[in-house]
């Protein structure tokens, strides 16, 4: 599936002296996709339901979502209903009709009723086939299951796109999705996976193509692997903080067995250890004091990090029989070069590894109490905004680069981004601060960013930073962060100064990337 055309991309392969898009140590470009959930506004699938959300229970006289517990099978169909009960899901909660509007096709399997209503409106019904008009300008589609008989439950529902019906089996990707994102180097599939809080600890309760929706943990991994094999990307994987070993052993043998053999992997265990915000943080904490590695919690999960992330290795060398296909991540936090050192020397972790990634973001994060604070920053001009993040943020991530780098260079180390782009962002309640919300989102689409950008890959280029894994691909910015590249799948790219940027780099580096 090779599509190398330009001679800046010949260029690069010919660098490579290998299958991979570039050699070891020279940068390239790769990304982070948008995890499914029923308002994720990049559209991946054509099969809209595999992004529902999780089944809601309803009952006649109850508040909405206060109904009985439903009964599941392990894939999340519903067994069987209370009287005067139904279960209710949402796809395409967009607002704005950022998706596609038109004739929708229904197939289920299994004998019951479904109703639909907001988005979507039934125009023809027939056992296991309804097709339903959506409006995409009303919002979601709701979804109810109205019926279902327990000796022959509804199940296997798919919503899918207009003019997808007869090749969504062979191919679920929804073709922008695919154009939008061909010619990265890598795909880090940690929002994809679920990853951040992930309970998946065997291989039983791994997603797979039979369950309801993908929304509950995550994308089935035949699909991530059919996705880098479509695009010529090497997967990036994260790997569940309580995977037992069968469950990484399994996942290896699956992705040797079919992802195309010039293909490598990039391996990393769960995301951002170090991070406290995070239930995998306090658990490898937990399991580091278990295991007698030091008595702060902190510095016990760091070590646990390099602990648990050598024994994942060492499987999945077992698995392939050596590392020639295998590039072993041990993650670190960028501001704090000391924290990487302790992962890295721990039990002489590096030995076994060959990156240290980081997350070195264009750091803005604002708080109620911080200097400035977030009342003070709400009543600046973007200009303003703009100029902080110039003079001050750019040139502290400039410097945890060059100070990450030293520490990769001292164990022999690569250095990469498992994230990276702004980080302009309200914290510790300045999140709900409207006003400086929408500045902050005004400083996301000021032209001014993309020089910005361009200083910042430079940067990285400069310090011989490799994999740069941008975070994120599509969603629409919120007071949570303004994180993706584009809001919507049907942006137009060339007013993202961020997409413009990003693109333009990795069009130097030699990849065939943008519309």
């Amino acid at each position: 599936m090779k599509r190398i055309a330009s001679l800046a991309a010949v260029a690069a392969a010919v660098l490579s002296l290998s299958p991979c898009f570039a050699s070891d140590g020279v940068a390239r470009l790769g990304m982070n996709l948008a995890g499914p959930a029923d308002w994720n506004t990049e559209l991946p699938f054509v099969d809209v339901f595999r992004m529902s959300r999780p089944w809601i229970s309803q009952q006649r006289g109850k508040p909405w979502g206060q109904g009985p517990e439903l009964e599941l099978d392990k894939h999340g169909w519903v067994k069987r209903l209370d009287k005067d009960c139904w279960a209710e899901t949402l796809v395409c909660t967009i607002d704005g009709g950022h998706y596609p509007s038109g004739r929708y096709t229904v197939l289920y399997d299994g004998n019951g009723k479904l109703d639909f209503w907001g988005a979507g409106k039934t125009a023809t019904t027939a056992p296991g086939r309804i097709t339903i008009d959506v409006d995409s300008s009303k919002g979601a589609i709701f979804i109810r299951l109205m019926e279902t008989d327990p000796a022959d439950y509804v199940r296997n529902i798919r919503v899918i796109m207009p003019g997808f019906e007869q090749t969504y089996k062979t191919n679920p990707w929804r073709p922008g999705f695919l154009k939008r994102w061909q010619g990265m180097a890598c795909l880090r599939f940690m929002d994809f996976m679920h990853t951040n809080g992930s309970k998946i600890s065997t291989w039983d309760e791994r997603p797979t193509l039979a369950d309801a929706t993908f929304s509950r943990h995550g994308v089935a991994l035949e699909w991530m692997i059919d996705l880098c094999n479509r695009l010529d990307a090497d997967p990036w994987f994260c790997m569940p903080h309580m995977a037992d070993d069968n469950f990484v052993q399994d996942f290896a043998a699956m992705v040797k067995r079919d992802l195309e053999p010039d293909r490598k992997i990039y391996i990393e265990y769960s995301n951002e250890l170090w991070n406290g915000m995070f239930a995998q943080s306090r658990w490898a904490g937990e399991q580091g004091q278990r295991l007698g590695f030091a008595e702060k919690p902190w510095e016990a999960g760091w070590r646990f990090t390099a602990y648990r992330s050598v024994q994942i290795f060492k499987i999945w060398e077992r698995v392939f029989g050596g590392t020639e296909r295998l590039v072993r991540v041990l993650p670190s936090q960028a501001a704090n070069p000391y924290v990487s050192e302790r992962i890295v020397e721990w039990q002489d972790a590096y030995k076994h590894a060959d990156a240290l990634a980081i997350a070195p973001y264009i750091s803005f994060n604002i708080s109620p109490q911080g200097k400035p604070s977030a009342d003070e920053v709400a009543g600046w001009t973007v200009e303003q905004v703009l100029d902080h993040i110039e003079n001050k943020s750019l040139p502290e991530s400039i410097d945890w680069i060059t100070r990450s780098k030293a520490v990769a260079d001292k164990y022999n180390l690569r250095l990469m981004t498992y994230e990276g782009g702004q980080h302009m962002v309200g914290v510790g309640g300045g999140e709900n601060n409207q006003k400086l919300t929408a500045l902050l989102h005004a400083a996301n689409a000021h032209p001014r960013l993309e020089a910005v950008y361009d200083r910042y890959f430079g940067a990285w280029q400069e310090a011989g930073g490799d994999m740069f894994c941008y975070f994120s691909s599509t969603s629409q910015w919120s007071k949570w962060g303004s994180w993706g590249l584009l809001q919507f799948c049907d942006d137009d790219p060339q007013e993202s100064p961020k997409y413009r940027a990003t693109f333009r780099w990795a069009k130097k580096l030699g990849q065939q990337v943008g519309d």
